[in-house]
């Protein structure tokens, strides 16, 4: 198979817009607002009801993202289209914040998570950003509503989950929403200089490398108890929970490999880029398939791989992380990564024809299903990550920084 080079401005730009344009305009749900977040291979709607926060929010950012980077007017439209159903249906009117999932304009969950509000605030910056004025707002409404009801001082983390009227808290503790926070609160800061958000995403960070790592050893585990105590147990067995699944996601300990990276360029501090290091370098020796290529979803505590699938969302950040890394070190060995995961990507996870990528393989690169995307999925991953290679490759101005 004959492969583009995957460090041109140029390609980047233009995968991202292919894949964007996979949902665009098919996505806009014209009867309710908002967007529509399932489709099979070919485009076909699975799924019209289904108004998941973190899907809308995604679909926010990658429409945002489109704006930024092309000549059209199309995109921007499209991302005040996702914003303005946010704040007149999947906003609590009488509690505050934000309804997990709606199905048409009817709340189904209304639950309150850390995680859906760090994408309404990835979501609001990148919109900003893009030069939707008023996002700016929804920027400090969220970051306020986080801060009031979310946010533990004495832990330096966030919990996870609260009900819709703000009065029981769950006992579940997860790095996984506050791994999105750190990122939400690194956006904000990038879209508006405000130091408060920088000081946020550094705790956060902080906590979750001196707090929790040492519980776990290299590799970042998910679930804690009230305590923030290590629960090995939490949905054991089941790899597959969209949001709070079992083991050692390697993904995970990829993509803050790449938040400490990102940190590191607004606050530096020396422990950063030695634990970033040391989460990517372990998760890819643990979890590369030797064989058919691509990374392992999840291991168990023991060491042994539990599911063996291939998920597009961990491929994604392998390419993002790799680009920093090879940018900032030059060692070859990043960049060779870098191609490798990228071709995996083009070979078996990249629809070439039609845009997008697809959802989930088995360990022989096979599919298990014609569904592409299912809520709460956008291509958000693949985005953001070819994003992140283009800011790592090529200043503001385009100039290639390798040259």
């Amino acid at each position: 198979m004959d492969f583009p080079n995957f460090k041109v401005q140029a390609f980047l730009k233009q995968h991202i817009v292919d894949t964007v344009n996979f949902y665009a305009p098919r996505c806009i749900d014209a009867e309710t607002g908002g967007y529509i977040n399932c489709f099979l291979d070919d485009g076909t709607i699975c799924d019209k009801k289904t108004k998941h926060l973190v899907g809308q929010s995604r679909f926010i950012y990658i429409f945002s993202i489109a704006a930024m980077i092309s000549d059209s007017s199309c995109y921007k439209q499209m991302a005040e289209w996702g914003l303005k159903f946010l704040q007149h249906h999947q906003r609590d009117p009488k509690n505050g914040g934000y309804y997990w999932v709606l199905k048409g304009l009817k709340v189904e969950d209304s639950s309150k998570q850390a995680y859906g509000h760090a994408f309404v605030l990835i979501a609001a910056a990148t919109a900003y950003k893009a030069g939707i004025s008023y996002a700016g707002g929804i920027i400090a409404e969220v970051y306020d509503i986080l801060e009031r009801h979310f946010w533990r001082e004495q832990d330096g983390l966030y919990v996870d989950e609260i009900s819709r009227d703000w009065q029981t808290v769950s006992s579940y503790r997860g790095q996984n929403a506050n791994m999105h926070l750190c990122e939400a609160m690194l956006t904000a800061y990038e879209a508006t200089g405000e130091a408060r958000y920088l000081q946020r995403a550094y705790r956060i960070a902080y906590s979750v490398i001196f707090k929790l790592l040492p519980q776990s050893g290299y590799l970042i585990w998910e679930h804690y108890d009230e305590d923030w105590k290590i629960d090995w147990n939490y949905n054991k067995g089941n790899t597959k929970d969209e949001f709070r699944p079992y083991g050692y996601i390697f993904g995970h300990s990829i993509e803050w490999s790449k938040l400490l990276q990102r940190l590191e360029k607004h606050l530096y501090e020396p422990w950063m880029f030695p634990h970033a290091k040391m989460l990517f370098d372990q998760a890819v020796r643990k979890g590369i398939d030797y064989k058919n290529g691509g990374i392992f979803y999840s291991m168990a505590p023991a060491g042994e791989i539990i599911d063996s699938d291939k998920v597009y969302w961990v491929i994604a950040e392998a390419i993002g992380a790799s680009a920093l890394f090879a940018a900032k070190t030059d060692d070859p060995t990043y960049w060779e990564f870098y191609d490798q995961i990228f071709a995996y990507s083009w070979e078996f996870l990249i629809d070439q024809k039609r845009g997008g990528w697809y959802q989930m393989l088995n360990r022989n690169n096979q599919k298990y299903s014609n569904i592409k995307s299912s809520p709460p999925k956008t291509d958000y991953h693949p985005v953001t990550n070819c994003v992140t290679a283009l800011r790592a490759f090529y200043d503001s101005d385009g100039v290639n920084k390798q040259a």
